[in-house]
């Protein structure tokens, strides 16, 4: 086995300083639910709504993401050796799934150190990989660094706007392991934020999450 010599470096600028400067806290607002459910556009609302308000924030979301830091080994071919990009390109298995998540809980964890509040988009299906972010997150900062977002849109709404026909190629046999149709979406247990996904509009669950962040001490006192 590789021997691995890894020493953590303190910096003199500290989390608490960052904050100070930014005048607000960091924080890891984590969107999940269904393809469909509205979790990109809410999160974008909020993102808008809070920058509005003067508040450093970024947005993570699963698209994006997957064209750079998380790309699939066909994007990589473009750059790199076959072999290279076999390795280091991820697809949407199981075990690819839970690296994605995992990539993305290191960088938003990161972003919360530098006192950012950075919001991620991302279906992230499986309780167990957003548990682990959730333990990153709050192990480097604390318990409420991580604020869990389910956006519950039943299955037949999310189905019925299906953006990207995704759904359609699904029920077709196109696509095999879509979460929610023959891949399991598994629900968080007690998210700090349950939206109704197919009862409000984007503003509305928009401003809940806000509202939400304002009690939790993550934005500056009105």
């Amino acid at each position: 086995m590789e021997k691995v010599e890894i020493t953590w470096h303190d910096h003199h600028v500290s989390r608490k300083d960052r904050e100070t400067l930014n005048g607000h806290a960091g924080g890891v607002v984590w969107f999940t639910g269904l393809s469909g459910s509205g979790k990109s556009t809410v999160a974008n609302a909020v993102d808008k709504k809070l920058h509005d308000l003067g508040i450093h924030t970024f947005l993570l979301d699963g698209d994006n993401v997957r064209h750079g830091l998380n790309a699939s080994t066909k994007i990589l071919e473009q750059s790199y050796e076959p072999e290279f990009a076999k390795r280091f390109g991820l697809g949407f298995g199981a075990e690819d799934r839970t690296e994605n998540i995992r990539r993305i809980g290191a960088v938003a964890e990161l972003f919360c150190q530098a006192g950012v509040l950075v919001l991620t988009a991302f279906v992230s299906p499986y309780r167990s990989d957003r548990e682990a972010v959730r333990k990153i997150v709050e192990a480097s900062g604390g318990t409420g660094d991580f604020i869990e977002v389910f956006v519950d849109t039943p299955l037949d709404v999310c189905e019925q706007r299906d953006p990207k026909g995704l759904y359609k190629k699904a029920r077709a046999g196109e696509l095999k392991g879509f979460t929610g149709i023959d891949d399991p979406y598994e629900a968080p247990a007690s998210p700090e934020v349950h939206l109704a996904g197919g009862e409000a509009s984007p503003d509305q669950l928009a401003d809940q999450v806000i509202a939400c962040l304002r009690e939790l001490g993550k934005l500056p006192k009105v």
